[in-house]
């Protein structure tokens, strides 16, 4: 392939990520099944820029619609739009007059924004649906997680099918767009119009799939014939050991989501703001340190309501990466998120402060060694050093430590000796919420080699750490507002 991809992203994509986009000029509508980690959202994008397909619509599932956005701005010169409530009635209009280029869109949304009828009832088909017509606007569509529409009988499916029709560019993404059967790409191949090109469902079906009851059943067809034509078509894959030179050892991934108690979180944020302005106007100091420690208190309780507003978030992320098949380990500290998370998860295992030495034990034998054992949940205090994890390359924070140090202790369980892949690390930030204020003061402490030492409650009592944690919140102005 040529070695020179002209394009206009902010960043130089590395080399497997520009034979990606190459392959997606070529061929148009494209799967990109690379594994997580691997940056298939960059992909996309540089597909969608380079051939300049906008206006572009993105569908995704609902925690990673403001990762889609930011990655736009972070990647080109183009803006994108989130779909809610605020913008129901006007997206077509701004998008219409050029102020957003990109439109994103969760799975569950699709009905909402686009369809006008449906004609056939509960169990209705494509020609029942009755689309806006400002979906004709689309020049291309980038469908995130795209096995999710694997069954083509489902509602997400058929309005998935409906919005591809007649776009040049179409762009699946999945780390696994076989999720369990041949018949998992049927309903995949027919949204990218490609399903004609392997004779149809009847011959799909006739060549590659055989009767679930019959384990020891072969497919008409070698599998190996229809990897192929995907290869040839439709399809790039690559895996992290395969592109691990051009790799760097640890990915820091940001994940902005909404909070679900904004009203709530914003109330608490406006009067620990209030509460911290008198604290600054205060000049006795035996007053000023008792106002300090129930700031102290106040600042504990703003970070548990932004971390329980970001649950129905973290367990969207968490599911939509277990798709993937791949291990995840899960860091967060308030015993009400561990439980919330493990049920979301029943199969997941734990290690905690509430689990006892053998319990932990136990927990990390079977996420190391059990292939059925996708998810641990650790506690940051609990599992923040001493146990290897290298069973995952993946990490994420639902809540996030307060010291830099604290970070890379929790990110080092993955990414130590034994350890093959580039470790990705996610951090799931609540959008204008505190998050955002202890992710700054992490990343400015970094540079300081002796970090400070937090008491075991995780406070930072020390003063100048206190002063700068104050001084990043006001302002930042993560009582309510909009910053990310």
């Amino acid at each position: 392939m040529n070695n020179t991809l002209k394009h206009n992203l902010k960043i130089e994509p590395y080399p497997y990520q520009q034979d990606g986009i190459r392959f997606g000029l070529e061929h148009k509508r494209i799967i990109i099944g690379d594994e997580p980690g691997l940056g298939k959202t960059l992909q996309s994008i540089g597909i969608v820029d380079t051939a300049n397909a906008y206006p572009c619509l993105v569908i995704c599932p609902s925690s990673l619609k403001i990762n889609w956005q930011r990655e736009f701005g972070k990647f080109t010169d183009k803006s994108a739009l989130v779909l809610d409530n605020a913008v129901r009635t006007t997206w077509s209009y701004l998008l219409t007059m050029g102020m957003h280029q990109v439109a994103v869109v969760n799975y569950e949304s699709l009905r909402k924004y686009f369809v006008w009828d449906i004609k056939g009832g509960k169990h209705f088909r494509l020609k029942d649906v009755v689309f806006c017509p400002q979906i004709r606007m689309f020049k291309s569509i980038i469908i995130d997680e795209s096995h999710r529409v694997k069954d083509p009988s489902t509602q997400q499916t058929i309005f998935t099918k409906g919005l591809s029709v007649g776009k040049e560019w179409i762009i699946l993404l999945s780390g696994t767009p076989v999720v369990n059967r041949p018949e998992d790409l049927i309903a995949q191949l027919s949204i990218m119009n490609r399903l004609s090109e392997f004779g149809g469902r009847a011959q799909f079906m006739a060549d590659y799939c055989t009767d679930p009851r019959d384990k020891m059943a072969e497919p008409a067809v070698p599998l190996s014939v229809l990897s192929r034509q995907l290869y040839e078509t439709c399809m790039i894959r690559r895996e992290k050991a395969k592109v691990l030179p051009q790799l760097p050892d640890k990915t820091r991934v940001d994940l902005y989501v909404e909070i679900s108690n904004a009203p709530e979180y914003n109330l608490a944020a406006a009067d620990l703001a209030e509460y911290l302005r008198q604290y600054k106007e205060c000049s006795d100091w035996e007053i000023r340190r008792k106002m300090r420690m129930e700031a102290l208190v106040r600042f504990m309780t703003l970070r548990s309501l932004a971390t329980m507003g970001k649950i129905s978030q973290a367990v969207d992320f968490i599911r939509t990466f277990l798709d993937s098949g791949k291990k995840l380990i899960v860091f967060c500290s308030l015993h009400d998120i561990v439980d919330e998370l493990k049920k979301a998860f029943p199969k997941s295992v734990t290690v905690t402060g509430r689990d006892n030495p053998a319990n932990k034990q136990a927990a990390v034998d079977a996420f190391q060694n059990n292939p059925a054992v996708q998810l641990i949940i650790c506690s940051i205090k609990a599992a923040g050093v001493g146990l290897t994890l290298t069973a995952a390359s993946d990490v994420a924070f639902v809540e996030l430590a307060w010291t830099y140090a604290d970070c890379c202790q929790c990110e080092d369980r993955a990414h130590r000796i034994g350890q093959k892949d580039n470790v990705t690390c996610y951090y799931l930030l609540g959008r204008g919420t505190i998050d955002h204020t202890i992710y700054s003061l992490i990343h400015r402490k970094k540079s300081i080699a002796n970090e400070i030492m937090n008491t075991d409650d995780d406070i930072p009592t020390d003063e100048m750490y206190f002063n700068e944690l104050v001084e990043t919140f006001l302002k930042g102005g993560d009582y309510g507002g909009e910053q990310d």
